[in-house]
């Protein structure tokens, strides 16, 4: 894996198995995610949740399959977070793509199987030309990814938000005609998904920062004060963990922008 940049607040968030139990329906209200049986996964989860996401990568793939979910959790947050360079940001996303595509075909009720495809094949496609991404097929394997997540577990807040912003961001790539022609991509869809991931996980804090982003694309200025709130919002909320804490952090970026 090479040697990733440390998250340097690790000592903030002092996570062990137990402690990770405890929380562990707050912790994985988006993605629900089941409570792993095996310990040496549930040790996985405790490393990312403190935010030593290579050492949880790596004990993940020790685990064998039933530790790819915390692998590519902690493979994509860290790429969209704390790896600085766009080559290995975009090889660590088709890593996990790829990871991810061989656990659905393993165990095809897995609904973060789909989701981690879908998650890291929209971040990838976030960081290639339109031209590239529609000649790669992308945009559909993201779309079909992330459908087929919330289709197994319709609970997955998470999911909602990554398809909520997939409509968004094609639209406002190729404008809503052809984004409507090409994927299905409309304006009303990605709004009512958002609305939906809020009302599930209204704690989340990357919840209110892409619905911001959705609003500021979709709606322009006339959505703007509301956008700012929800970044406020976003920016003033206590972080229970690594990721989350990464979350806050962007939205106070995305206020002083």
């Amino acid at each position: 894996m090479g040697t990733w940049t440390v998250f340097t607040c690790s000592d903030d968030y002092p996570f062990d198995a137990k402690r990770v139990k405890k929380n562990w329906s707050r912790l994985h209200a988006g993605d629900q995610e089941p409570l792993p049986l095996d310990d040496r996964v549930l040790d996985a989860w405790a490393l990312f949740h403190r935010g030593e996401f290579q050492h949880a990568a790596e004990l993940g793939l020790q685990a064998g399959l039933a530790g790819i979910t915390v692998t590519s959790k902690a493979t994509c947050i860290y790429a969209n977070y704390l790896e600085p360079r766009e080559k290995v940001r975009q090889r660590l996303f088709l890593d996990t793509a790829d990871r991810s595509a061989a656990l659905a075909a393993s165990d095809p009720l897995n609904a973060n199987a789909f989701y981690w495809q879908g998650y890291a094949m929209g971040r990838y496609s976030q960081g290639i030309s339109v031209a590239k991404a529609l000649a790669q097929g992308v945009g559909g394997k993201v779309k079909s990814a992330l459908e087929k997540t919330i289709a197994l577990q319709p609970l997955h807040a998470d999911a909602h938000i990554a398809l909520g912003a997939f409509h968004a961001e094609v639209i406002d790539k190729v404008g809503s005609l052809i984004a409507n022609m090409t994927y299905g991509a409309k304006k009303e869809t990605s709004l009512s998904l958002f609305e939906k991931a809020l009302n599930l996980t209204p704690q989340s804090a990357i919840a209110k920062i892409e619905y911001a982003n959705a609003l500021v694309i979709l709606e322009g200025d006339k959505r703007m004060a509301e956008a700012t709130r929800y970044y406020e919002q976003a920016a003033a909320m206590r972080a229970l963990d690594a990721m989350e804490r990464l979350d806050v952090e962007m939205a106070l970026t995305e206020l002083a922008s």
